[in-house]
């Protein structure tokens, strides 16, 4: 299964979905990490101004089959491991249903960069040092590659006792 991490960017109808979402003519999804975010059930809720009980009604579902073959008429989530797994769906699926199924006219993705967390500065400051040390190796003399003409090299390289 994918990761899913907290939904930080904002998903909703656009400006003209005033009258309660049905006939809206526009949807605007907001999604963070490079478009490789999934949404949830909740995110597509808000998304496309629908209760809770027909997002689950459009979605692409079965009991006795954990990852059912797309239907275009339906909503269809990400592959899923396990039946617990929590439905998932990548924003274009949830774009392409709202312009194809919910007939929405206009329907926006926008993808933003998520701001800079702890773990991005610990991770750039590591490739960071891993270049230097890169850097460093490739400038070293590149002297002989098997252990026999290296052992000779340092042999030559000491004076006798």
């Amino acid at each position: 299964m994918l990761p899913s991490p907290s939904f930080d960017g904002q998903i909703g109808a656009g400006p003209s979905a005033g009258n309660g979402g049905i006939g809206a003519d526009e949807l605007e999804l907001t999604s963070n990490d490079h478009g490789d975010y999934l949404v949830s059930v909740e995110d597509v809720q808000k998304a496309i101004n629908r209760s809770r009980a027909t997002v689950y009604r459009y979605t692409n579902t079965d009991p006795r089959v954990l990852n059912p073959p797309f239907d275009p008429r339906k909503l269809n989530p990400e592959y899923r491991s396990d039946q617990k797994d929590p439905l998932l769906f990548h924003p274009n699926e949830v774009a392409r249903f709202a312009r194809d199924v919910l007939r929405i006219k206009q329907v926006t993705i926008e993808v933003l960069n998520s701001p800079s967390s702890a773990n991005q500065h610990l991770l750039s400051l590591i490739l960071e040092e891993l270049q230097a040390i890169r850097r460093r190796l490739d400038a070293l003399d590149h002297g002989p590659t098997d252990l026999g003409a290296r052992r000779d090299q340092l042999d030559q390289s000491r004076p006798a006792a």
